[in-house]
């Protein structure tokens, strides 16, 4: 597989073309110092750190009682009038927080546009979300935000949130996103008496490079809504805590070692949503991206957090840095391609590709194939697998690629699959250059030599292999991609592709762990209901 140098661009929900797709990873963050940064790392680290640390937790602790005594005795279904004293409380709260955040390096902080008034505008909507930091705004702002229910169980920290009013989504309760949504409407519909709400539409942290796609739930109350942008223009990028690189301790450390670290912060003009966007809730939130994307100077890319769980989940394969399948996932899905039943369709598909023998097909047998129209994102689709830029591609590669992003978690059943549609009809092996081929499209990647792989597996030399071969060996060596194609493949070593935690050392010119078992950020819980992914699906659905 290959991302084509002359790609067309897909088309949006509304019809209009996309940026240019960002090839860069969203979700991965690399971080690589200096022999001086590393030396004002170390130094830092036993001057500056400890003392930064402990005064952000006295502000934690100082901003409690505070926060408790505003918080007893109030209704969190009615919204009473801002006494003089809770306004107090207000100011000295944003005071507390200003100066945490002030210790922690934040000496500036940069706002511009104005901020509107409730009345203006219920829904603040930021982007891009990539940290713990963004927690800024919140603090600046006191708006509600939408968080977790288990989120106000957390000592200190709980009352902190309970005291800005937020809504809570419950993991525990089936109808808590319809109920989030519900309540996101009462408040925002209430002319202004409530508190604005704070949501980041991403529903994940991303490195800052693109926009990924926006989930609907901050656009279903059909109100008008602020675009913010928020920007962290430093030199070295300490601040991006994702799906792949720097745990949420590192950031901390390496952020709090800086001497100065910059905010920005941009109140975009209020958008009202059209009749048409009011009846879409997902155009509507498409628009509100390309503004922010705009206004930020950055591409948008139709990635989601779907594609999060993708790239991080816990097979045998563990997808590199640079994997291309990503970026067929999102044309899957913007196709309507996905399955729902996915080992009925994956066996039929499989089926009709051993039947081809290896036939190359063109773009209209592909179409034929898949039984869908030639499109602009079928090309895009097509260009992947069409890696000699021949006009043809291999149906078998296309059906792998869908298991694993079907599958991402079932190594063995994806290359099961790949063996019966590879496999020589007279003894069921095949040979190393398919066995090549049938995992460098299972990583993604254009080339991948697998020579140390196949001579292990193939222990007597018979230039072939079996499935059940291919098994025993992966059963006897879980960690087959580490020991055997990473070590093979530079591209592959260079990336994330083996689920340990890089621990913080400053004897590595590369601090960069894998978040294997991160969750979604507290921040931006997703709350969306599952009817209101209108951006999917956009040509017909596969049973």
């Amino acid at each position: 597989m290959r991302l084509p140098s002359n790609r067309q661009c897909a088309m949006e929900g509304d019809g209009k073309k996309m940026d240019q797709f960002p090839f860069r990873n969203p979700f991965v963050h690399v971080l690589k110092f200096t022999p001086l940064e590393k030396a004002k790392i170390a130094l830092m680290t036993v001057t500056l750190f400890p003392i930064r640390l402990l005064m952000a937790a006295f502000m934690m602790l100082l901003a409690w009682p505070f926060a408790f005594l505003a918080s007893v005795g109030r209704s969190e279904t009615t919204v009473e009038p801002q006494c003089l004293w809770r306004r107090l409380v207000d100011i000295i709260l944003k005071i507390i927080m200003r100066v945490m955040w002030f210790a922690g390096g934040f000496h500036w902080i940069t706002v511009k546009g104005r901020r509107a008034l409730p009345a203006e505008a219920p829904i603040l909507t930021l982007a891009p979300h990539s940290s713990y930091f963004d927690a800024i705004p919140v603090t600046m702002t006191m708006a509600s935000i939408v968080m977790k229910a288990e989120s106000k169980d957390i000592p200190l920290w709980g009352t902190l949130i309970k005291y800005i009013r937020p809504v809570f989504v419950s993991r525990s309760d089936q109808d808590s996103r319809k109920k989030t949504v519900e309540e996101i409407k009462r408040r925002a519909h209430s002319g202004g008496e409530w508190p604005q709400i704070m949501i980041f539409p991403e529903g994940t942290c991303t490195n800052r490079s693109c926009l990924i796609t926006f989930k609907p739930g901050a656009f279903i109350p059909t109100v008008p809504v602020q675009p913010v942008v928020i920007r962290y223009p430093n030199k070295l990028d300490t601040i991006t805590w994702t799906w792949q690189g720097p745990g949420a301790f590192e950031i901390l450390w390496l952020t709090l070692c800086q001497l100065h670290n910059e905010f920005v912060i941009e109140f975009l003009p209020i958008y009202t949503p059209s009749e048409e966007e009011k009846k879409n809730p997902a155009l509507f939130a498409i628009n509100v991206r390309r503004i922010m994307a705009k206004a930020l100077g950055v591409p948008i890319t139709d990635y989601s957090f779907e594609d999060c769980q993708l790239a991080m989940a816990e097979g045998q394969l563990r997808l590199p840095v640079d994997t291309c399948l990503l970026e067929y996932a999102k044309l899957v899905r913007r196709l309507g391609l996905k399955p729902r039943n996915t080992e009925k369709v994956l066996q039929e598909h499989g089926n009709r590709a051993r039947k081809l023998q290896g036939q190359k097909l063109d773009l209209d047998d592909f179409a034929q194939f898949l039984d869908v129209p030639v499109s602009d994102m079928l090309r895009d689709m097509f260009a992947l697998f069409d890696e000699h830029e021949d006009n043809r591609m291999d149906i078998r590669e296309y059906v792998i690629a869908l298991s694993v992003v079907c599958r991402p978690a079932k190594t063995l059943e994806t290359m099961k699959l790949a063996f019966k549609m590879f496999e020589a009809e007279e003894d069921g092996a095949i040979t190393e250059m398919e066995l090549a081929v049938i995992l460098k499209t299972a990583l993604g990647v254009t080339h991948l030599s697998v020579s140390r792989l196949f001579t292990a597996i193939d222990a007597e030399d018979t230039g072939k292999i079996t499935f059940d071969k291919f098994r025993s060996f992966v059963e006897q060596h879980p960690d087959f991609s580490e020991e055997y194609l990473c070590t093979e493949n530079a591209g592959l070593h260079s990336s994330p592709c083996h689920g340990h935690q890089t621990k913080p050392s400053l004897a590595t010119p590369n601090l960069q762990g894998t978040a294997t078992t991160k969750t979604a950020n507290g921040i931006c819980p997703d709350f969306s209901p599952n009817d209101h992914g209108a951006v999917d699906g956009l040509l017909k659905k596969h049973n």
